[in-house]
């Protein structure tokens, strides 16, 4: 079969997967301390080592297919909201929580207090202390200050637990704007702080994301035409050639 299909219906399903990407992106333009996915390409060539290619041959069959993808860490815009449990943090730091899945970190600090005192997610997982133990509150007023010292009534309680991330570490969405990270690697906050009464927006560009949804959309219609033609070109070569053999 002709290499251009291959490559059409790699490209194509390569598009498609990204779409689902941006337009989970878009959807996830009104949660709180949301991070962008973005999608990674890599070459994939078909046959791979089974066959000995010449340079021609190589490029002919090398497609691009979607690797993965990856979070986009910038921050995003600070929103007064004026609920005490609500937090943001202001750096590069995620809150640490756990989950079903276990050990997660999040940007959203759309906090609550349950009926037992713990302090939870929007999801009821109980947000993590400095001493790697659930933050329960007693009644009363909460302060937190900038270095997550949790204090009620004007005592202290508990510190918030914070956790920064080297450059280039790839943080995996678990959805609901929660991430795992590789074992290992959580530092210590060094340049993070909270922001009490605010919750950060998420970090998607509602303008760029339409753009690339539009763009994407475009390449996939492009690939689905040429297969499209692909396919009418072998039925043509069925219908007129392969009798005359």
């Amino acid at each position: 079969m002709d290499s251009g299909y291959y490559a059409a219906c790699a490209g194509f399903a390569a598009q498609a997967q990204a779409l689902e990407l941006v337009a989970n992106n878009l959807a996830n333009l009104g949660t709180a301390g949301y991070r962008a996915q973005q999608a990674t390409f890599r070459s994939l060539l078909a046959g791979g080592g089974l066959v000995a290619w010449n340079p021609v041959n190589a490029a002919v069959n090398d497609f691009g297919v979607l690797g993965a993808s990856r979070t986009d860490l910038a921050s995003g815009s600070l929103t007064a909201t004026g609920n005490p449990l609500d937090l943001a943090v202001a750096g590069k730091g995620f809150f640490v929580v756990r989950s079903a899945q276990g050990v997660l970190y999040t940007r959203n600090g759309s906090f609550h207090r349950s009926p037992a005192g713990q302090l939870l997610t929007t999801q009821g997982d109980p947000v993590m202390s400095m001493q790697n133990r659930p933050i329960t509150l007693p009644s009363g007023a909460v302060t937190v200050s900038a270095d997550g010292t949790v204090s009620v009534a004007g005592a202290v309680i508990d510190q918030l637990r914070l956790a920064e991330f080297s450059p280039g570490t790839n943080l995996a969405s678990e959805g609901n704007a929660l991430y795992s990270a590789p074992a290992g690697t959580e530092l210590a906050p060094a340049a993070s702080s909270v922001r009490q009464g605010m919750l950060e927006e998420s970090n998607v560009s509602p303008v760029g994301a339409v753009v690339e949804l539009i763009t994407i959309q475009r390449n996939a219609e492009m690939m689905q035409r040429a297969l499209s033609l692909f396919d009418s070109q072998m039925n043509q070569t069925a219908a007129q050639d392969l009798p005359r053999v």
